[in-house]
């Protein structure tokens, strides 16, 4: 079918293009009856605006975008991203704004889909999550002028402004809470080391262990899949002096864990604590249930798009909104250490 034009709508409308640009894009220069049949007209034959065209006028893309730098099949599984997601696109979609979403393999590509997405007007605002240590993409979204928020903090982020929660202080409360149960020999599986949240976590770690004398804690990296989270679980409990206490970054990592430790005839949590990082419905349907760092990742999602539409009113503003900080909640898959 071929798209309608705006010499279409002149057409119907019985006017010139040039009253139907006036109009379309809420110019003076026509009378308010003419207005209103031009946008019934353009509503009838389901115009919509060509992105360059758009462009070159400078209107609203009604549209912010968000690329996620994972492996697609890490994130089809993972709990996680489906409440942030939610969040956010039930927060835009009130406001008639659309979530244009792109999954690619690394930074410099999520990087070229920014300098894409400006230049062809695609998207109003950008939302960013998974921060890195010395993120390039900072700089980039300041150079190419565009309103973003980043998913995650403490803030700082030069103009960029940012929605977070305090990953340190659940991860101590996560160590304290095993150490009051006696477990000395504490293990953490991480994401990524390059995102800072995983830095955060790993180096509360090592704070807590040292303040609190755990000599044996240590963490190990993963790409936050189960099938890394499995094996990093099984190293774990292989090796010599296995940890009596697994800290994992993310309910799937957990899950899978547990069922390594299962596998193994390690019997959770008379052998092996668990305690994982965002209570999805994952961990409370588990057997036994996970205790878990939990947080509402889905009033996550849309306090992340209610600063993103805060910076869209007033790009010269901004805004760092520290959320609740993750709370330990205890159930069967801990108890008090027995060696």
């Amino acid at each position: 079918m071929q798209r309608p034009t705006i010499a279409d709508i002149a057409r119907r409308a019985g006017v010139s293009k040039g009253a139907v640009s006036f109009a379309l894009n809420g110019r003076p220069g026509v009378s308010a009856a003419t207005r209103a049949r031009i946008l019934r007209v353009a509503e009838e034959i389901n115009w919509r605006p060509h992105s360059a065209a758009r462009a070159l006028g400078g209107a609203r893309a009604d549209a912010v975008g968000l690329v996620i730098a994972r492996p697609a099949r890490t994130l089809g599984v993972e709990p996680f991203f489906a409440r942030l997601l939610s969040g956010l696109q039930a927060e835009f979609s009130s406001q008639s704004i659309a979530l244009h979403l792109m999954i690619v393999e690394d930074t410099q590509a999520e990087i070229e889909i920014y300098r894409r997405w400006v230049s062809e007007r695609r998207v109003d605002g950008l939302v960013l999550i998974d921060l890195k240590v010395r993120d390039p993409r900072i700089a980039v979204v300041e150079q190419l002028g565009i309103p973003a928020v980043v998913v995650g903090g403490p803030g700082r982020h030069g103009r960029v402004s940012s929605v977070w929660a305090d990953d340190r202080t659940a991860m101590l409360s996560a160590v304290e809470y095993l150490a009051v149960l006696g477990h000395t020999r504490i293990a953490h599986v991480s994401g990524l080391p390059e995102f800072q949240h995983t830095q955060r976590r790993s180096r509360a770690l090592r704070d807590a262990a040292t303040r609190l004398t755990l000599p044996r804690a240590r963490s190990l990296h993963t790409d936050f899949s189960d099938a890394q989270g499995a094996a990093a679980t099984r190293k774990l409990l292989a090796g010599a002096n296995r940890p009596s206490a697994i800290i994992f970054d993310s309910d799937l990592m957990a899950v899978a864990g547990l069922g390594v430790a299962l596998e193994m005839g390690v019997a959770v949590p008379h052998e092996l604590s668990i305690i994982s990082f965002d209570d999805s419905v994952l961990a409370q349907l588990t057997h036994p249930s996970l205790t878990a760092l939990s947080r509402d990742t889905y009033r996550f999602g849309v306090q992340a798009a209610q600063a993103m539409m805060a910076v869209l009113a007033d790009p010269t503003k901004t805004k760092n909104h520290k959320t609740e900080t993750p709370r330990l909640i205890a159930r069967e898959s801990t108890s008090p250490t027995r060696n």
